[in-house]
């Protein structure tokens, strides 16, 4: 059976858990392959009396939520166990079932002088920061790449560990002390604090690409769900504006141990708009009333970090950018609800750069930077959308702009999102394979 890739087409928080959600019950595998707790996904779930949990998830797959869905962190993945365990106690006290839960061996552990070293490092880079959460995620990566890293099976050998860490803090604590004049971390306190998750954490090690190959090759359907989003990617986003891994489509193979052999589709979220946390350039960026309208009717406010989003109009630019680089086979679609009311909608067809046209993403950073957008206007709708469930039912204005969007975007619109509530939603096409 098919593995599918679940991605994120502009810069995170297109609300990838609610197509997740929708999928659920064909689901049997849901597989995060990159990141760490440094984004969220945020799910709501009505209940059959038709009352509504909130559920915020930072570091778990939005599929734990999902009965009869096996969660799993892949290999690609940086693992705060503080954060997890935290999350996991959570979620038990409101009554899921966390049990499934399956852990890489091969995944990255955050150690606490890397939560340490991303935040005076940020804060030292002053009118040139990058808008890191500071939550260890870049320093972990930068381990893994120079070979330094903590894995998860570590945590099973204390020899190994110590040895790890001490040989890490040879080098950070000379960083720590002596650049940014804070306190040298303590090996035995650190090997101490990582040591006593390993009890709990044993039971859910698993050599997961074996776990997941082994699932294809049952019959299962596999979701592989990217944190973070298209133009976040280290190699493929916004530079040095980005997070540290990949994820892009071609970041959920090596991040699950899954060869793109086994891939037979990518979705990617689009926001009906478009929202960005932290620095760097945004064409469409609203610093007036609509702006400020976008954020408060779409409750614009990081799922991590509670920052407040920025907000644009809906940039196809972009769009057609995360088509490419990811082979984008659907789109979802969400949060079309939010830009009920408005009298027109402004959308981004292309760029201006110094006086040049440009209808792809611009190459240089600098011209990225640059670009102002250049929009086609269409008319707004005022009708509620939230009871809609078929294409339809949607207002004419609202038809007319997501057709326009999936043309500009080169690639079907399968479902849209038209509420926050979990069954508030259109599927135009079927998103799972019969």
């Amino acid at each position: 059976m098919p593995a599918i890739v679940l991605v994120g087409a502009q810069w995170g928080d297109e609300g990838k858990g609610k197509a997740t959600d929708l999928m659920g019950s064909g689901v049997d595998y849901v597989v995060k392959f990159n990141g760490g707790n440094n984004a969220g996904h945020t799910v709501v779930i009505e209940a059959a009396d038709g009352s509504r949990e909130k559920y915020a998830l930072h570091l778990l797959p939005s599929g734990i939520l999902s009965p009869n869905v096996v969660p799993v962190i892949g290999n690609g993945v940086v693992i705060d166990l503080e954060v997890l365990f935290r999350e996991l106690d959570g979620l038990q006290a409101r009554g899921v079932d966390t049990s499934r839960l399956v852990v890489s061996a091969s995944a990255h552990v955050i150690p606490p002088y890397n939560r340490t070293l991303d935040k005076v490092t940020e804060r030292f880079l002053g009118s040139r920061k990058i808008g890191t959460t500071g939550r260890g995620i870049g320093p972990t990566y930068a381990d893994k790449m120079s070979r330094i890293g903590i894995r998860v099976q570590d945590l099973f050998d204390e020899h190994i560990l110590r040895q790890k860490v001490e040989a890490a803090l040879a080098f950070k604590n000379q960083v720590l002390v002596k650049i940014y004049n804070t306190r040298a971390a303590d090996a035995d306190r650190v090997v101490a604090e990582l040591l006593s998750y390993a009890d709990r954490l044993r039971p859910m090690v698993a050599d997961t690409s074996l776990v997941l190959e082994q699932a294809l090759s049952a019959g299962a359907n596999v979701l592989l769900e990217a944190g973070q989003a298209t133009l976040l990617d280290v190699d493929h986003g916004t530079y040095p504006f980005v997070t540290s891994s990949s994820a892009t489509a071609g970041g959920a193979c090596t991040g699950s141990g899954i060869p793109p052999t086994k891939v037979t589709r990518v979705i990617a979220i689009l926001k009906a708009y478009t929202t960005r946390v932290g620095e760097g350039p945004f064409p469409t960026e609203l610093f007036d009333a609509d702006g400020e309208r976008l954020r408060t009717t779409g409750a614009e406010f990081g799922t991590t970090t509670g920052r407040p989003r920025r907000c644009g109009w809906l940039d196809t630019v972009i769009g057609r950018y995360a088509t490419r680089i990811n082979g984008v086979t659907d789109f979802v679609i969400t949060k079309l609800d939010v830009l009920t009311g408005f009298e027109t909608l402004p959308i981004c067809v292309a760029y201006d750069v110094d006086g040049v046209r440009h209808d792809e993403m611009p190459v240089s950073q600098s011209d990225f930077h640059h670009a102002t957008a250049i929009y086609e206007e269409l008319p707004g709708w005022s009708e509620d959308i939230t009871g809609c469930r078929t294409f339809a039912e949607l207002p004419v204005n609202a038809q007319r702009y997501v057709l326009r969007v999936e043309e500009l975007i080169g690639a079907q619109v399968s479902a849209i999102g038209v509420g926050p509530g979990r069954h508030e939603i259109i599927e135009r096409y079927p998103l799972l394979d019969a």
